[in-house]
C-alpha cells in the first residue's frame, strides 16, 4: 500500500456507527455514532453530526459533537458549532458564536510541581504613559 499524505474525507453522505481509527488528518462531515480514537489531526465539519467519544492529538469543530472530548494538544471551537460534553485539552480556543454546553479541563501538560507555582504576570511597562505629564 502507498502512503499518502493528504487530508482523508468522510464526506456529508456518510453515516459511520462503530470505532474510527485514523493515523494522520481526518474530515468528518457526516454522521458518526461510536468512537473516534487517534494520534492525528481531526478537523469536524459543518454537515457533520458526531455522537460519539473522542481521543485524538487535536480537533478543530466546525459542527456538531455530542459526547466527551479528550486531546492532548488543541482544541478549536469554531463559530457556528455545538459541543455538548465535556472536554478536556491542553489549549483552547473557543470563537464568538460557538455554543459549548458541559466542563472544560485545560492543563498544558506541565509538571506537577510548575502546575501548581504561582502564575506570572507580565507587564509591558513601555507600552504605559502617565496620563499627566510633569510640567517643569
Amino acid at each position: 500500500m502507498a502512503e499518502h499524505s493528504g487530508k482523508d474525507v468522510l464526506s456529508s453522505d456518510v453515516e459511520i456507527k462503530g470505532t474510527i481509527k485514523f493515523q494522520k488528518e481526518l474530515l468528518i462531515d457526516g454522521k458518526v455514532e461510536g468512537e473516534i480514537n487517534s494520534d492525528g489531526v481531526l478537523t469536524v465539519g459543518e454537515n457533520a453530526d458526531i455522537r460519539a467519544e473522542v481521543k485524538t492529538k487535536s480537533i478543530t469543530i466546525y459542527g456538531k459533537v455530542q459526547g466527551n472530548i479528550t486531546v492532548s494538544e488543541r482544541c478549536e471551537l469554531k463559530s457556528k458549532c455545538t459541543l455538548q460534553g465535556d472536554l478536556k485539552a491542553a489549549r483552547l480556543i473557543i470563537e464568538e458564536g460557538a455554543t459549548f454546553i458541559g466542563k472544560s479541563e485545560v492543563s498544558s501538560g506541565m509538571s506537577v510541581k510548575a502546575a501548581s507555582s504561582k502564575p506570572e504576570v507580565v507587564r509591558h511597562e513601555d507600552s504605559v504613559k502617565p496620563a499627566f505629564a510633569a510640567r517643569g
